[in-house]
């Protein structure tokens, strides 16, 4: 009952956002995958949430395995048990994992529920021991996976976007104070070590200088904000919200994309009042409505021969006119299609009959 193929989760999902059950359903996330099987996860799953004890009841379905890794759909039987699940701060899964905590949240409320990134915190390096940094992020936002610190002081992250945007605003904010009081003991450079005052003095211009890389000038006076690299694009290509708002406000924006993150630098062009500020809050508005809005497929292409991946390339093109408001983005090891859960599902279906593959 719980288990299928890939198809099987984007028709069960499409049938939960477009009925009631959407209402009676939570999307749960940070699962151990690595420590049991699919099935094995699913019949702790379901024996958790219909437990009284964690303010559950009956379980209708549980969909997984999911497209995103370690996230799972939850279907109640009824809504008020949905929302008692989440009104729990705290879940843990008991049994073979030893008391492993994870999140619960309401279905569609974020929509690529996992994101990886990888942090370069090397710039840190010269101002705090980078170990204990990343201790104090994981005490921080404790439903982020962190990979062991690497010597070049790169580290992996993954968790939900909402969770990575907190990490790399905590980040900025770090590099802020270290960047503002680095620049004070520049200018008592003199002051730190009456021995080597020099040498003290270049190191800490080469930190400032790393500090200043890592926060551009117009995150430091301007606005800024962090979005799903998935959204931006989408947000950007196939919505002319964007660019005529910057218009319309004499705005300039500053992208930089770090993986599954996208940072936006907004800068006026002229000298009106809180131009960028408006900006800003009309572009995480309508971000906001695009989480709820958008899915993604994906096809993988790698292990595939080179035939198939040109059929699956020449088919996306093929369909690309049908779908306007599906983005395709092209990839060496994947096809990542974002639009709305019908959309996304439709064309997904039609790409695998052009290739000949089976739909189920």
């Amino acid at each position: 009952m719980y288990f299928g193929l890939y198809n099987r989760e984007n028709a069960s999902v499409l049938n939960v956002k477009e009925s009631k059950a959407s209402e009676r359903t939570i999307v749960v996330g940070g699962f151990p995958v690595d420590l049991l099987s699919a099935r094995s996860l699913v019949l702790l799953v379901k024996s958790y949430f219909q437990d009284i004890k964690n303010e559950g009841g009956e379980v209708e379905d549980v969909i997984y395995p999911t497209r995103t890794k370690g996230i799972a759909y939850v279907i109640f039987k009824e809504k008020k048990v949905a929302e008692n699940v989440i009104r729990q701060k705290k879940h843990q899964l008991a049994g073979q994992v030893g008391g492993v905590g994870f999140q619960v949240s309401r279905f569609g409320v974020e929509v690529f529920s996992s994101v990886n990134a990888v942090l370069d915190l090397s710039v840190f390096r010269s101002q705090v021991i980078l170990q204990n940094l990343v201790t104090d992020l994981k005490k921080k936002i404790p439903t982020l996976s962190f990979s062991p610190l690497k010597p070049n002081g790169r580290i992996s992250v993954e968790g939900s976007f909402l969770d990575i945007k907190e990490l790399k605003e905590c980040l900025l904010l770090k590099a802020r104070f270290l960047l503002d009081k680095t620049s004070n003991f520049t200018s008592e450079g003199g002051k730190w070590n009456r021995q080597s005052p020099q040498r003290n003095l270049q190191k800490s211009h080469k930190s400032l200088e790393s500090l200043r890389a890592l926060v551009p000038e117009t995150a430091r006076s301007r606005e800024m904000l962090v979005l799903d690299t998935d959204i931006f694009l989408y947000l950007k290509q196939k919505c002319e919200f964007y660019k005529s708002t910057l218009k319309k406000f004499h705005v300039l924006s500053q992208e930089r994309e770090d993986g599954g993150i996208t940072t936006i630098c907004l800068e006026p062009v002229c000298s009106q009042p809180n131009a960028t500020k408006r900006v800003k809050e009309l572009i995480e508005k309508q971000s906001c409505a695009l989480h709820l809005k958008l899915r993604k497929e994906t096809f993988i292409l790698e292990g595939r021969e080179n035939r198939e991946k040109r059929e699956i390339e020449q088919a996306c093109k093929q369909l690309s006119s049908r779908y306007p408001e599906v983005l395709i983005n092209f990839h060496m090891t994947h096809v990542d299609i974002i639009g709305s859960s019908s959309d996304t599902y439709l064309f997904k279906k039609e790409v695998m009959k052009l290739i000949g593959e089976k739909v189920s």
